[in-house]
């Protein structure tokens, strides 16, 4: 691909060499004079003297010294992600059903819908037109998939989710385990039924080995566009926004809410019914106490989790302390002396 043909895919303007080819991407360390590359930030354009990159996509105020070839665009992370789409497209598989699959009684399958090898459908199960299930794949009892979802091999859904257009579940991933419901008798845990549905929005993707619990009673959600990485785990009656981000290895226990737009760091640990509002940010590591509210726009860090500003203060006042103690030890041998002397 040449740079103007590049530049045009992206609607952008493009500068130096527009008959220059292309062949892939890289970083700006490992890119080369065939390769494009971009810059995101202060320390990348420093970066970006140095680079052999045969094109970058840079901002639109980015001063070109006038010896490369760029392409400006209004947000340099956001073009590059689409050209990579662009020189490294997924690879599609043929429609069809493997003589191995496994299709109950009454499934209902729209046009373009792969369903590979020992993957099994249930009764009354409804796949979208274009949807690839992937091998060993296990999809319960009236599962609904919208059109274009992508189940990675290995994925198990049980019986009555419900999972919007566009949906990607990446391998090893559980949707509708029942949720972690007990009560006490007689000094014995018994199981509380766990009768309730999972509802997935549309665009959203579950990283691996992530696990969405089915609710006790009524649904546990994750509304549109919401991301959750590998290892996350989603109790019984959740209810996730939209456009949410979370990484890995983060648990959120039963009835947690989490408003749209939200930003969840990794290794995370949320307490029952505890709400976490619009835009909120919890950075990684944090534990968020039962029924607590993390406000709108709200940063926060620590367990338990305060305002970033007083984690702050009290990660430096326990680095003073080995100082504090230092002194509180010379003023008791001064006050024993003190004490001798007199």
């Amino acid at each position: 691909m040449r740079v103007r043909e590049l530049a045009e895919w992206l609607g952008a303007t493009y500068e130096g060499d527009g008959e220059k080819d292309l062949t892939g991407a890289a970083t700006l360390e490992t890119a080369g004079s065939s390769e494009v590359s971009f810059v995101g930030s202060r320390k990348a354009g420093i970066q970006a003297e140095s680079s052999a990159a045969g094109c970058l996509l840079v901002p639109l105020e980015w001063p070109n010294p006038g010896y490369r070839t760029v392409i400006r665009v209004p947000e340099a992370r956001t073009a590059f992600a689409r050209t990579l789409s662009r020189f490294y497209p997924t690879a599609e598989l043929q429609p069809g059903v493997h003589p191995t699959a496994v299709l109950g009684k009454n499934v209902e399958m729209g046009a373009l819908v792969y369903v590979g090898p020992h993957a099994v459908v249930g009764d009354g199960a409804r796949i979208g037109v274009a949807c690839s299930i992937g091998a060993g794949c296990s999809i319960g009892k009236r599962v609904v998939l919208g059109e274009g979802c992508i189940l990675h091999p290995n994925v198990t859904v049980y019986d009555n989710v419900d999972i919007g257009r566009g949906a990607i579940l990446h391998s090893g991933c559980v949707i509708g385990a029942d949720g972690f419901g007990y009560v006490m008798e007689h000094d014995r845990w018994h199981k509380f039924p766990q009768v309730g549905r999972v509802e997935i929005g549309d665009f959203v993707e579950i990283g691996a080995n992530a696990c969405v619990d089915r609710a006790a009673l009524g649904v546990t959600s994750i509304g549109e566009g919401t991301k959750l990485d590998n290892m996350v785990h989603v109790g019984h009656n959740c209810r996730i926004g939209r456009h949410v981000v979370v990484a890995a290895q983060t648990g959120f226990s039963g009835g947690v809410v989490v408003e749209d737009y939200a930003m969840i760091g990794g290794q995370v640990g949320i307490g029952d019914k505890a709400r976490i509002e619009t835009r909120a940010t919890l950075g990684s590591g944090c534990g968020v106490l039962n029924s607590k509210i993390v406000r709108s726009g709200e940063i926060v860090w620590g367990t338990p989790a305060r305002p970033l500003k007083q984690h702050l203060e009290t990660l430096a006042n326990l680095a003073r302390l080995p100082d504090l103690r230092r002194e509180v030890a010379d003023l008791k041998r001064q006050l024993a002396s003190m004490k001798r002397s007199a």
